[in-house]
C-alpha cells in the first residue's frame, strides 16, 4: 500500500483546532509508506520536571500514523481509529524539536500497525519508540 501523496497544507488544514495544533505537530515529509512530523519540546508538552512528557510523545506516535493511515483509506467510506498503542521511553528531552519517523509496517484492509521513532532533531539521538494499531472501521 502507497500513501496517498496531498500537499502538507491538506494536512495542516486537518490539524487545525485539534490536539495536534495545540501541541504543535506539524507534518513535514510524506513517502509512499512514512511520515515525518516534528512536534517542540517545550511548556506545551512538559512534564513538571521540565522533560518532554511521555503522553506528549504517545500523543506524536498516535497522530502521525493515524495520519498515515488517513492517507490509505478513502475517508468517505472509511475512518482509521487507534487500536492500541505502546511507547518505550529511552531519553529525556528539555527542550528543541523532537522529529517523529512513522513507517506502516502492516496495510491491511481493517488493520494497520505503524512503527513511529522519535528523534532530537538536533543530536538524532533516539527519545521514543512506539508501535500504534490501528482499526479501519466503516463510516
Amino acid at each position: 500500500m502507497k500513501l496517498r501523496q496531498v500537499p502538507l497544507e491538506y494536512i495542516e488544514a486537518l490539524f487545525k483546532n485539534t490536539m495536534m495544533e495545540t501541541l504543535g505537530i506539524r507534518c513535514v515529509e510524506l513517502g509512499d509508506d512514512y511520515v515525518v512530523a516534528t512536534m517542540p519540546v517545550d511548556k506545551r508538552t512538559h512534564q513538571p520536571l521540565g522533560l518532554l512528557h511521555g503522553g506528549a510523545s504517545a500523543a506524536l506516535i498516535e497522530s502521525i500514523a493515524s495520519m498515515g493511515s488517513t492517507l490509505l483509506i478513502d475517508l468517505e467510506k472509511e475512518v482509521p481509529v487507534g487500536l492500541e498503542i505502546n511507547a518505550n521511553h529511552i531519553s529525556g528531552m528539555k527542550n528543541g524539536l523532537v522529529k517523529a519517523i512513522g513507517k506502516l509496517v502492516h496495510g491491511g484492509r481493517r488493520t494497520h500497525v505503524w512503527q513511529v521513532d522519535l528523534f532530537d532533531n538536533e543530536t538524532e539521538k533516539l527519545v521514543c519508540t512506539g508501535r500504534l494499531t490501528v482499526m479501519i472501521v466503516p463510516k
